[in-house]
């Protein structure tokens, strides 16, 4: 017997799969509601004026967009390099620079204090230029570009493996130079992917907070502002900053959204 499309889609499986699909909406979404719906546009109003609030949103997107730049600087090459090559040890390579990814929060900052602090050698070298991690900004950059930097490499990659070498291969023998072939025919081609990849790590690392408080608690950045606000005068002072931190999160979520969403349509 012949099932119709019909019978196929609207069978169990397919109930079971749209019942799975409203917990997991509703799993995500009621806390988020809950929490946009519980302070008053007043309390919105006041937190923001707020020195403090304001410096700290500032502190976020000031250091998770120099954690981005710093991933995009130093992580386009690296990327472009496991994109086009193949090497002996490659897939360890590559499981190095996911490891953030699975490192618990905290452990990072705790690894990148002990790599930093007066007791390393590198950490002595850094004294010596003057330059001090522990409850700075450079401190929270560092941590940010941590984190940050697995997101734009794996976006990266995947856009310049992407682009096909032999366009490449034309251009270079037409007498170009890598150089020229890269920023004339590679990043051309590729710049989406990695714009992509800038985002995801800018919002990877504005929503930081384990590996942040402890490498550098002072200046705070929102997340870390949100829970001494939380701790010290509970759920009503520290919500309406949430807010907004959520509010830019879902600025850099639409962007990506609208990003990844032409890059399907040219395609």
């Amino acid at each position: 017997m012949m099932l119709t499309r019909r019978t196929i889609t609207r069978g169990p499986f397919f109930w079971l799969s749209v019942s799975s699909g409203i917990v997991i909406m509703a799993f995500i979404l009621l806390p988020l509601i809950q929490l946009f719906v519980a302070p008053s546009v007043e309390m919105l109003r006041v937190s923001i004026q707020d020195k403090d609030v304001a410096h700290s949103i500032w502190l976020s997107i000031y250091t998770a967009a120099l954690a981005a730049l710093i991933s995009f600087f130093f992580g386009t090459p690296l990327a472009y390099l496991l994109a086009r090559h193949d090497f002996k040890g490659k897939r360890i390579v590559e499981g190095i620079i996911d490891l953030p990814i699975a490192i618990p929060h905290p452990v990072v900052g705790i690894a990148i204090l002990g790599v930093a602090g007066k007791n390393h050698v590198f950490g002595q070298l850094l004294a010596e230029l003057g330059i001090r991690v522990m409850g700075s900004v450079t401190g929270i950059v560092t941590v940010l570009t941590f984190v940050a930097l697995p997101f734009y490499l794996d976006a990266a990659k995947a856009g310049f493996e992407a682009v096909s070498p032999r366009l490449e291969k034309v251009s270079r023998s037409l007498g170009a130079s890598m150089f020229s072939t890269f920023f004339r025919i590679t990043f051309p081609l590729a710049w989406r992917s990695m714009l992509v990849g800038l985002i995801m790590s800018s919002a990877r690392a504005i929503g930081e907070f384990g590996a942040v408080v402890i490498v550098a608690y002072h200046p705070m950045i929102a997340p870390v502002l949100i829970y001494e606000r939380f701790e010290a005068y509970g759920l009503k002072y520290s919500q309406p900053v949430a807010v907004w931190l959520v509010l830019i999160s879902l600025i850099l979520f639409f962007l990506l959204r609208i990003l990844t969403l032409r890059k399907t349509v040219e395609q």
